[in-house]
């Protein structure tokens, strides 16, 4: 008889907290929306205003209105001026200012990403690091009929690519072991290392020599050469690399080797990152 009247009121207490729950998420999103508003207002405007223009020209009760303000401005995205007028605070700027940063980190490597691809005459790419993963980020293809699988916004095992150990490169040895150990697969060849010491010993090796080479370790007859990016706290942010059929690295991997690592230290020049 207990178990049976004890029922019921379990399940009343977790529709109560699932509704609690969902109450709170509401909340949380309409705050967040408010709070947009009140920025995109100052921002659209150009101006400073008060909070009960704000409060108008968003249509939200000044009440809510004033405690969204004294939130942001404790939080630095809003400041407030000796007559109690609101304009956009200093951590905006840093954000914009680091938006900024990335905009003209793809802007320069682009460019030169396809100058480099004119230059050697072979698809050239640029990837960055996405967790436990090697990202495709843009893409320049060579003049060729050459076909491979990796294209814009790929994603595979940092373990399966010359890119992929670069952008590990610059981390602790225990920090990259760690990292192979969790991230390394079995590439669709068979031919990419999997072990995590090999593995951790390889990028770092490679990124002190600002080169990395692969070839058909996740693409049959598919090799590349890849270059780091480095910014100047001295990390892998991104890589530069050509991508060419396997029999031409054999060849005339110095040609493209030296043309690579010169188009990474250009972007970083121009990034004011490093002085080579």
């Amino acid at each position: 008889m207990s178990s049976q009247a004890s029922s019921p009121v379990s399940v009343s207490d977790a529709a109560l907290q699932e509704d609690g729950e969902k109450t709170t998420r509401r909340s949380r999103v309409s705050g967040i929306d408010r709070a947009l508003q009140v920025i995109d207002h100052l921002y659209e405007t150009g101006a400073p205003s008060g909070a009960y223009a704000i409060a108008k020209a968003i249509g939200a009760p000044l009440s809510t209105v004033y405690v969204i303000i004294e939130d942001l401005v404790e939080k630095q995205m809003l400041t407030r001026s000796a007559d109690n007028a609101i304009w956009l605070g200093p951590r905006l700027y840093h954000y914009g200012l680091a938006y900024a940063r990335s905009l003209d980190f793809m802007s320069v490597a682009t460019h030169e990403m396809h100058d480099l691809c004119r230059q050697v005459g072979e698809t050239v790419q640029l990837c960055g690091r996405d967790g436990d993963h090697m990202l495709v980020l843009a893409m320049a293809d060579g003049p060729s009929h050459f076909q491979f699988a990796s294209r814009v916004g790929t994603r595979v095992p940092l373990n399966w690519t010359a890119s992929g150990r670069l952008l590990a490169g610059h981390l602790p040895p225990e920090e990259r072991r760690e990292l192979f150990r969790r991230c390394a697969r079995i590439s669709p060849t068979g031919r990419a290392e999997v072990d995590a010491v090999t593995l951790c010993d390889a990028a770092g090796k490679a990124f002190e020599q600002r080169l990395s080479v692969q070839v058909a370790e996740s693409d049959y007859a598919v090799a590349c050469i890849a270059a780091p990016i480095v910014n100047d706290a001295g990390s892998c942010v991104a890589t530069i690399s050509i991508v060419l059929p396997e029999q031409k690295v054999k060849g005339e991997d110095n040609l493209y080797a030296e043309s690579v690592k010169a188009s990474a230290a250009k972007i970083e020049k121009m990034m004011g990152w490093r002085n080579h």
